[in-house]
């Protein structure tokens, strides 16, 4: 096994190679020798763009290492796909422009040689990446295909076995045959406390205990051990961790998040002492900059794109209910603090004067015609685009709660404050998994908690683009 993934990586870089020569290539016929694009400054010679091809041959599978897209993950999705490989190609054409750039400064020492030898247009560039993008991932769609073919004939598969056969245990059972294109079998369960039931869950056998685990590993030919025992169950988990270090297996532990998650921890020095800290999260420092410059630019390019559309709404939502276009309500934000949220009204005027603070629920009498349009759409979400621009919100985030409900949920959720660490959001990892609106507010705090622990551009886009996939007309949104 470890051999085909030698090759299959092997595959991957000499392909991503190849394609990447292709589309440098294409790209320059495309520029120059199409008439789609005008030559204004004269036809550079092919052999030009030639002497580049090596400085391509390497930057474009650097690019995509730096991505991880060597790194072999079955459960890697398509839209991580495509983002690994597009920041990849954006990465190869900058260390493609740099090192281009350094030979020609090189060269103008020496008056004997070609300066413009290694001079590439800009608009080449452009195409490259477009071309790299498409080429390289359709390639990559190919071999998914193919694969997944593979295991869904029962070819190649991963081997199973699952530590815990309680709600942890079966939570993970049912993920890995809910995504039987992963390529896994699942062989069956250890587990001390159900060691009397031989009945499993799902059809899946109850192997034996924890101490036979190293046993039934070797026996049963296991290539990945899950570990989903409770926390009440740690000194089990330390000594089945033992035990089948001596094998060879992948080990993955799934923590109980709801009990046990904690956001990144960071080893400190305190005048030689030691210290961790469980709260650290990555979006500090240049990382929180490089996030502001992405919302200034993104909201105020929205806001002027749709400020006519945005006109519109707030036209009908003047005409069709009495009352003000836009409502105005306290949120909780960055470090506990409040700020003042933006949307478009949905609801008749001063609907809860009697009520005060409630949810609202699907088939509220208090929305207006109109709002449970711009409700289910997101519409009257829109205006926060402006909160993002002033900097009390950021485009993703973990959506921002009413400071009435934070105070219920903070005694009643474990690490419910700790969405806070970070800017609220016009959009969530939570919301585009589906986590929004009448569903359990654990799970939403388990994908905020994921998101502010693992955040990063690459996860940020991503989230945009799922946002505009399945963020409109959610069944949730009422």
């Amino acid at each position: 096994m470890i051999r085909h993934n030698r090759l299959l990586v092997a595959f991957h870089v000499i392909s991503d190679s190849m394609l990447g020569l292709a589309a440098f290539i294409l790209a320059y016929a495309i520029r120059f020798h199409t008439g789609l694009i005008p030559i204004t400054r004269g036809l550079p010679p092919l052999r030009q763009y030639v002497n580049v091809l090596p400085f391509i041959a390497a930057v474009v599978p650097l690019g995509f290492y730096l991505q991880g897209l060597y790194r072999l993950r079955r459960g890697r999705s398509r839209v991580d796909d495509f983002f690994a490989v597009f920041v990849g190609s954006i990465l190869a054409v900058v260390f493609g422009v740099v090192a281009t750039l350094y030979v020609q400064t090189y060269f103008a020492s020496e008056a004997a040689r070609d300066v413009g030898a290694y001079q590439v247009s800009q608009l080449v560039w452009a195409i490259f990446l477009v071309l790299n993008v498409g080429l390289t991932y359709a390639s990559r769609e190919l071999m998914r295909e193919v694969l997944e073919r593979r295991w869904r004939a029962g070819i190649g598969l991963k081997r199973i076995l699952i530590a815990g056969s309680g709600d942890l245990g079966r939570l993970v059972a049912d993920k890995i045959l809910e995504h039987r294109e992963l390529g896994y079998q699942i062989v069956g369960f250890v587990d001390d406390r159900a060691a009397g039931d031989h009945l499993g869950y799902r059809g899946l056998p109850l192997l034996g205990t924890i101490d036979e685990a190293a046993e039934i590993l070797g026996r049963e030919g296991i290539d990945h051990l899950y570990v989903a025992l409770p926390p009440e169950q740690h000194m089990r988990m330390l000594e089945l961790l033992e035990h089948t270090s001596r094998e060879v297996v992948d080990v993955k532990v799934v923590p109980d998040l709801l009990q046990v998650i904690a956001l990144r921890a960071r080893l400190e020095d305190l005048d030689g002492v030691p210290v961790i800290n469980i709260n650290d999260v990555p979006l500090q420092g240049f990382n929180a900059f490089v996030k502001r410059v992405l919302d200034v630019g993104i909201s105020l390019s929205a806001l002027l794109v749709l400020a006519i559309p945005l006109g519109i709404v707030a036209l009908l939502v003047k005409f069709t209910s009495k009352g003000p276009v836009f409502y105005r309500q306290e949120r909780m934000g960055l470090d506990g603090k409040s700020f003042t949220i933006v949307k478009f009204r949905s609801m008749y005027d001063e609907a809860e004067k009697h009520t005060g603070p409630v949810w609202a629920v699907q088939g509220d009498p208090r929305v207006t015609p109109l709002g449970r349009f711009m409700r289910k759409s997101n519409v009257d979400e829109l205006p926060q685009l402006w909160n993002v621009l002033r900097g009390d919100m950021s485009i993703v985030g973990p959506r921002p709660e009413r400071p009435h409900f934070v105070e219920q949920f903070k005694h009643k959720i474990p690490q419910y404050m700790l969405r806070h660490k970070v800017k609220a959001g016009l959009t969530g990892w939570a919301q585009v998994n589906g986590w929004r609106g009448n569903t359990p507010l654990e799970k939403r705090i388990e994908y905020d908690l994921y998101y502010i622990e693992n955040w990063s551009v690459r996860l940020d886009l991503k989230i945009m683009w799922l946002t505009l996939l399945r963020g409109f007309f959610h069944k949730h949104a009422y």
